[in-house]
């Protein structure tokens, strides 16, 4: 035997057990880690993709109401009332009894319009791209959560009944949770995470209009703005969307929304 040798001794069964745990822990302690910060940022991309998405549809709304009541019938000398769609009539189209007597906006008052309304909105005007006036309807499906929008060439007929005939109308926005629809679990469930954005419970409409009357602009219902709550004279729609993200937050299970606010001014001052 060499005497240099010297006697050598290894790890034991349970020191080898013991440091497998220790390393199982820390890699067991790790994945979770990784798996919140995945779910996270999962999350997260949702709610960013989701309020981009919101802020786009919201800047064309926008843009499409500041532009609305153009080019108006003062324009032309004599109005060419044989083609009316070389004109706007107003700043959006109404039903029923377009272009004869417009009717009241909003429920309160006898509103006897069904567009404008909470969630209906046809814009009239002419875009840059066209030498005749369109309608541009905007329209909440309440069973599929969908807001769409049609660009249909102004015409002699109802202007609600020719954009539905129309075949036009495409996808805008989708998971719109101002009025999930009649019958529908999902308000409670968004209430009771979201109170701020549904007071009382309430449906959120989307569109809330302000009407130019001679004491100012005030909210186009008969009680306010009198004689002068008609969409002939709309100034400003105030504009509400409520979103979803399409799936549960990954970490809490829970619905994800988000609210953006904008406003629409009509710049075209004589119509």
């Amino acid at each position: 035997m060499n005497p240099n040798c010297k006697a050598q001794r290894g790890f034991t069964i349970l020191e080898m057990l013991i440091a497998m745990g220790i390393f199982l822990i820390i890699c067991a302690a790790m994945f979770e880690l990784l798996n919140l910060s995945q779910k996270k940022y999962s999350s997260e991309t949702q709610l960013t993709a989701v309020y981009q998405d919101a802020r786009l549809a919201m800047d064309q709304i926008v843009r499409d109401v500041n532009v609305s009541g153009y080019p108006p019938a003062g324009l032309y000398s004599p109005v060419p009332t044989s083609s009316p769609w070389r004109y706007a009539s107003g700043p959006v189209a109404w039903s029923p009894n377009y272009p004869l007597t417009p009717c009241l906006i909003g429920t309160a008052g006898g509103g006897t319009c069904a567009t404008p309304g909470d969630y209906d909105l046809i814009v009239e005007t002419r875009l840059s791209t066209d030498t005749h006036v369109s309608w541009i309807w905007y329209h909440l499906d309440q069973t599929t959560n969908t807001l769409y929008r049609a660009v249909v060439r102004k015409t002699f007929g109802d202007p609600l009944s020719t954009v539905q005939s129309s075949g036009e109308m495409v996808p805008f926005l989708s998971n719109v949770m101002n009025n999930p629809g009649p019958g529908s679990t999902q308000l409670a469930q968004i209430t009771a995470n979201y109170p701020s954005m549904f007071p009382g419970g309430q449906p959120q409409p989307i569109f809330q209009y302000t009407c130019d009357t001679p004491n100012g602009p005030l909210p186009c219902t008969s009680p306010l703005a009198g004689a002068s709550n008609s969409p002939q004279n709309i100034r400003d729609v105030d504009i509400t969307l409520i979103v979803m993200t399409p799936q549960l937050d990954l970490q809490t299970q829970s619905l994800k929304l988000v609210e953006l606010n904008g406003r629409g001014h009509r710049l075209n001052p004589s119509n």
